[in-house]
């Protein structure tokens, strides 16, 4: 299967994003790819950098606007669509909710971000309200799709119940990136760290993993800081091989993913079969004894 992830910059105005969104879009499906994944919070720029009730304004129904759009665009380029929404569940309820739109055009199914961060300039928890639709993989006409969702990333049992519960592939829509402020050695750790994490995660499900990040960077209107997304988009395969990586422009990234490969590894790496799930009760605890 032909994959494609667009990583972009974004502007303030809602149309224009979903104008170049398209775009890219078009493109990545005029090039044969049948899965396309866009970024998180796509529609907008990263507004979590400040606690505003205003931005609550950039909510939206699902379905609504942005499902009917790209469902439709889904539908008349004959692909996979992952996008990424500010969801307004009812009034005072929101969450961040990746969405996953079928070839038909039709919402395959929906994930509310489980993990939410409330760390300097991603104030999530002011805005989320903790996804409760567990970790369920979403059924498509080109496989399996395991969403989860920036933050999510770093925790390998959210990975692994995906896994567990029957995802072909994990994929990440991602928003992070560097605080301006920190030192080129941080930035160049927090880096590694967020791509060693998630190949771990490859590795240790044998399953390929696609994280779309954002580029490009935005300032926060509150002070004079920001946040410099670093791109850095990739797949790996279900060992752990790098299959693409973007730099830190704008770009659409392809790759190339053969399901298969999660049959073969397993038959060679049985994790599944030698976890010792009589003696893992303790992972429920929020620490040991």
């Amino acid at each position: 299967m032909k994959t494609a992830l667009i990583q972009q910059s974004f502007f303030k105005e809602k149309g224009r994003n979903i104008e170049k969104l398209t775009k890219n879009i078009c493109t990545c499906a005029t090039q044969g790819a049948e899965l396309v994944v866009l970024s998180e919070l796509h529609n907008s720029l990263y507004f979590c950098q400040t606690e505003d009730v205003k931005n609550f304004d950039y909510a939206e129904e699902i379905p609504g606007y942005s499902t009917d759009y790209f469902g439709a665009l889904a539908k008349k380029l004959d692909i996979v669509l992952v996008i990424s929404l500010f969801e307004k569940r009812t009034k005072g309820l929101y969450h961040n909710t990746a969405v996953v739109l079928d070839k038909d055009g039709s919402i395959a199914g929906i994930y509310r971000k489980m993990h939410i961060p409330d760390d300097p300039a991603f104030y999530e928890k002011f805005y989320f309200a903790q996804g409760d639709l567990g970790f369920k993989p979403i059924k498509t006409s080109v496989g399996v799709l395991g969403i989860l969702v920036c933050w999510d990333q770093w925790f390998p049992e959210a990975a692994r119940i995906m896994a567990l519960n029957g995802a072909d592939i994990l994929i990440y829509p991602t928003a992070i990136g560097w605080d301006i402020n920190d030192e080129k050695d941080e930035q160049q750790r927090q880096l590694d760290a967020w791509i060693a994490v998630q190949r771990g995660h490859a590795v240790s499900n044998n399953l390929p993993i696609i994280t779309c990040n954002r580029v490009g960077y935005e300032k926060n209107e509150d002070s004079q800081t920001g946040i410099k997304f670093w791109g850095n988009s990739f797949v790996f395969g279900a060992q752990g091989e790098l299959l693409a990586q973007a730099t830190d422009v704008e770009q659409n990234l392809f790759a190339e993913i053969n399901f298969n490969r999660t049959e073969e590894i397993r038959r060679i790496w049985p994790f599944f079969r030698d976890r010792r799930i009589d003696a893992f009760g303790e992972i429920t605890k929020r620490w040991g004894s």
